[in-house]
């Protein structure tokens, strides 16, 4: 287990990969993406040749003699919060690194990408109960409070024996009462959560991220291998070299992602779905083109 130094260590690279990132690619894309919730007025001016006669102010206008438009700004300031799953079975990774260990650099990224845009962030960690609430909050030292917290929850894993995603959505629900920018990063083994996905979408902008590793499609050919479900605590004896039984894990771990696929399409959520050792950067970037297109 880490000690505090080596986590401050930790947070410190992930904010300078994120930095790097945002400043290279992101900020951009983030801010086209993700609009303010619409336009503000901020001063009137006198008219100029190739200004558009529909923000003419007639009413100074009419006082003045002479033509004065109204100018307005992008009201840019939006709330985004990350929720994000701690439950055991984000401890699972053997490309590398482990499910949760990318979703906090994940979200190291789209928050260093909301601050650079001033918006504010919070964080909301859940297992089958919510483990901590950040509200949201702006500027750089409360990005990096984020990434403390989800990195020493890495330290001291979740004693949760199953996932409630329907709870955390739940209580989100409750706790923000504007609209957001919700992102829900989990591998999503959880019981039925649709409705509530339906619900918070209704009322915010979410997006899910599933985040999986590739050995939960397909595990290594070795031989006899004892497989432990990281929230249960079960085992059980697998037989890597067995045609027929690794089929059946592809098979139902295929069925479940297109289960999740489906729900997630017909609720209206979009859905980033990631694997630990491959680059999440082209993948999230081309949600945000396919968003922007929409727009």
């Amino acid at each position: 287990m880490m000690n505090r130094k080596d986590i401050l260590k930790r947070v410190r690279l992930i904010q300078i990969r994120s930095r790097r990132t945002v400043n290279d690619v992101m900020a951009g894309q983030y801010a086209s993406v993700f609009r303010g919730r619409g336009m503000e007025f901020e001063e009137v001016r006198e008219y100029q040749p190739g200004d558009d006669v529909r923000t003419i102010d007639w009413n100074v206008t009419a006082r003045t003699g002479r033509p004065f438009i109204k100018k307005y700004v992008e009201e840019r300031e939006l709330t985004v919060l990350f929720a994000v799953d701690v439950s055991p079975s984000g401890l699972f990774g053997t490309r590398v690194r482990p499910k949760l260990d990318l979703a906090a650099e994940l979200t190291g990224v789209l928050a260093f990408s909301a601050i650079h845009a001033n918006d504010k962030v919070g964080l909301l960690l859940f297992s089958d109960k919510v483990e901590r609430f950040v509200p949201p909050g702006k500027g750089l030292r409360h990005g990096l409070r984020i990434l403390l917290d989800i990195e020493q929850q890495l330290q001291r894993p979740a004693k949760a024996r199953t996932t409630d995603i329907a709870g955390a959505l739940e209580f989100l629900r409750k706790m923000l009462h504007r609209k957001a920018v919700i992102f829900l990063l989990s591998d999503f083994q959880a019981p039925d959560f649709k409705r509530q996905l339906q619900i918070v979408n209704r009322r915010h902008d979410l997006t899910a991220i599933a985040i999986e590793d590739p050995t939960e499609y397909a595990l290594p050919r070795i031989g006899l291998v004892e497989v432990r479900d990281l929230e249960t605590g079960r085992s059980i004896l697998v037989d890597t070299n067995d045609n027929r039984a690794m089929g059946a894990l592809q098979r139902r771990t295929s069925s479940a992602a297109d289960m999740r696929r489906r729900m997630m399409q017909s609720v209206g959520v979009d859905l980033l779905e990631l694997r630990t050792g491959e680059p999440y950067l082209p993948a999230l970037l081309k949600l945000f083109r396919k968003r922007e297109g929409r727009q």
